[in-house]
């Protein structure tokens, strides 16, 4: 009869974390109240209003940079600013094709990206497990000035290191990428267990159910906004800090180019990179990661303040 009854609850739990809620579902047939129509139009408007100041935002400051920054030069100064010293966004959009015809851009990113994909896979690996470890108190102490250490420390101390050590070897910004991204993702996972509602494992281990049901229907969901938090914030340092060694210890990627069209004094492909690596940073976060969370999340209400 127990068993039985551990059987029922387990599929119990497992219903009810299936269930998905969402503010637009409604049961067929049923029509939307005035109230849920006027919710729905403000939800509309908030939106677009919201992506209206922002590319007003991108508007104001390519206007300044092409047109208002000599203007400022010329007043502050008394003279005008060299284009070849600060290219406006017209000419570096002209340079675009040039870069993306030879192959340099797909090659390079592809080179930028791979590095991330493979120091952040270690590093992120590599946190989680210590995020796990430091539930116990001996190797809580083993860990913590490490840690410690990785947050406090600037990446451009460990692209130099690894640089000494390994030169252009992979694992030179393996080095650099692990120590200045692990830490963020062990602090993140460590709270979340941390965090994890002990009342609601004990009563589910109360009534027998087995530890794989509690880690997928309880553990994992919990830990899930804390596993995001980790990818968003130690992908985004993992994306910096890889540029950053390219630029001292490579001889492809992204921040490879903007190491030698600098030193050519090319400005205008310089900042053809500069932006294109702000481009698809923004790519990667508002439409891969973002989406990505929303998904997953789809079934939280979103709650007007």
């Amino acid at each position: 009869m127990r068993r039985a009854h551990a059987r029922r609850t387990a599929t119990t739990i497992r219903e009810v974390s299936d269930i998905v809620v969402t503010t637009d579902e409604r049961p067929e047939g049923r029509q939307r109240s005035a109230e849920e129509e006027r919710l729905l139009a403000q939800r509309r408007r908030d939106t677009r209003n919201k992506w209206l100041w922002r590319i007003a935002g991108y508007v104001v400051v390519l206007l300044i940079w092409e047109y208002g920054f000599q203007a400022i030069m010329e007043l502050i100064a008394g003279r005008s600013l060299n284009d070849a010293l600060l290219p406006g966004p017209i000419r570096i959009l002209q340079t675009i094709p040039d870069i993306w015809e030879d192959g340099e851009m797909l090659s390079n990113f592809g080179a930028t990206l791979t590095r991330i994909g493979i120091g952040f896979g270690v590093s992120f690996i590599a946190g989680a497990l210590i995020g796990l470890f430091t539930q116990n108190k001996w190797l809580d102490s083993f860990f913590r000035d490490l840690v410690v250490v990785s947050l406090t420390s600037p990446g451009l101390v460990w692209a130099l290191t690894g640089l000494i050590i390994w030169g252009f070897k992979p694992l030179g910004w393996i080095f650099a990428i692990f120590m200045t991204t692990f830490a963020l993702v062990s602090v993140n996972i460590s709270e979340g267990v941390r965090a994890l509602p002990k009342d609601l494992l004990d009563m589910a281990k109360a009534f027998g159910v087995s530890s794989i049901d509690r880690q997928r229907h309880i553990v994992i969901p919990h830990l899930a906004p804390y596993i995001f938090t980790a990818v968003r914030f130690g992908f985004s340092i993992a994306w910096k800090v890889t540029v950053l060694t390219e630029v001292f210890s490579s001889n492809k990627g992204i921040g490879f180019q903007m190491r030698v069209t600098s030193q050519v004094f090319q400005l205008d492909e310089f900042f053809t990179w500069v932006l294109s690596f702000f481009v698809f940073a923004l790519f990667l976060e508002k439409v891969v990661l973002q989406r990505a969370e929303d998904r997953y999340f789809r079934w939280r209400q979103e709650v007007a303040t």
